[in-house]
């Protein structure tokens, strides 16, 4: 039997520790992973590109367990009442081959997604940073919101999204939370205004396109910048002349993957970055003065997903009550008679009794 976590699973997880307190742990065991870099086998995502979306398998392994994602990215899905992105994983024991778990990864994705966020940028914003411009309010904004205020300290949000609706969902979603009490939250008219004495930009929109949400006029000295919407070939959120500001620090996840998906596929094959990996794990600084700017280019990595997936099966085997399993596998009393265990006889598969834990 195969540990099973549905929507409603993830639900009930999340709700029992909190949003906050669930993306807070989940931080640290990313860190933890990026920390064991070495240790990974790793690879770009496999993508399979359509002229209205994406989708994407993701694996990563260190060895003992074994993860994949499957992922698509459709940006017009919401004009028909469906969600741009969805996702689904599976756990896996490398010495035997065997699933561990199968989850809903559609909530955790904008979960790890904007643990991923805050934890580089508790490495890379000026530590006095308290306002950030939230840029695109749909279905990943809360996540981003919470997260910064929760892991950096961010105080003030400057919201703006070209649906006047997407930034009122916005705004009614954050007030909801009792934590979030001292975060306040100002809608304004433009991308330009929602920059304007902001210590961080989060850019997190939908377009397949290679967009300009920012250009160099509105980035200021010192600032931080978490790209989260360009992710994938053709997509992009910044201008090109943002990337080649003089005081610009640039860091990815797997740059083989982001030279391909993120904001600087847009730059020479030479253009300089850092991997996360190198931040977390002590072997580079980015941040040198309090005027450099910093760009986090955000397109997601497996190795979060497998933190994510080892996190929630963590999680499910310490709280046992309520666990579900599936039998996506046969437990057969030979294993070497696929056939007459499953499909024989009665057809009804004989299956050894599980044992206790």
């Amino acid at each position: 039997m195969v540990d099973y976590i549905g929507v409603s699973d993830i639900q009930r997880i999340v709700r029992s520790l909190g949003p906050a307190e669930f993306i807070a742990r989940l931080a640290a065991e990313i860190e933890a992973d990026y920390r064991r870099w070495p240790e990974f086998e790793k690879s770009p995502r496999l993508a399979s590109h359509s002229p209205v979306g994406v989708i994407e398998l993701m694996p990563a392994t260190d060895g003992k367990l074994y993860s994949f994602k499957y992922v698509n990215g459709h940006p017009k899905n919401t004009a028909e009442g469906l969600l741009t992105v969805t996702a689904f994983g599976v756990l896996a024991a490398v010495d035997t081959g065997y699933p561990l778990l199968l989850s809903e990864l559609t909530v955790t994705t904008a979960l790890r997604t904007a643990a991923t966020s805050a934890l580089a940028a508790q490495k890379l914003i000026r530590q006095d940073s308290r306002v950030m411009a939230l840029i695109g309010n749909g279905a990943q904004s809360e996540f981003q919101a919470i997260a910064f205020h929760r892991l950096c300290g961010i105080r003030e949000l400057r919201l703006f999204d070209v649906d006047p609706q997407a930034t009122a969902k916005l705004v009614r979603n954050l007030a909801a939370m009792p934590e979030l009490a001292d975060l306040q939250v100002v809608p304004v008219a433009s991308a330009a205004a929602a920059c304007r004495g902001a210590d961080v930009v989060t850019t997190v929109t939908a377009d397949k396109r290679n967009a300009v949400i920012l250009t160099p006029p509105m980035i200021a000295p010192g600032m931080h910048i978490n790209g989260v919407g360009g992710d994938c070939p053709g997509k992009t959120e910044l201008h090109p002349d943002v990337l080649r500001l003089p005081d610009m620090r640039v860091v990815v996840e797997f740059e083989p993957q982001s030279r391909i998906e993120g904001e600087v596929q847009q730059m020479p094959a030479d253009y300089p970055v850092t991997e996360l990996a190198q931040v977390l794990r002590g072997e580079a600084v980015v941040r040198r003065s309090d005027r450099d700017v910093t760009l986090f280019d955000s397109v997601g990595f497996a190795l979060e997903d497998y933190s994510a997936l080892r996190f929630l099966h963590q999680l499910i085997s310490a709280q046992r009550l309520g666990r579900r399993t599936l039998d996506l596998v046969p437990q057969l009393d030979d294993p070497k008679d696929l056939f007459g265990g499953t499909l024989a006889g009665t057809g009804v598969a004989r299956v050894r009794k599980r044992r206790s834990a």
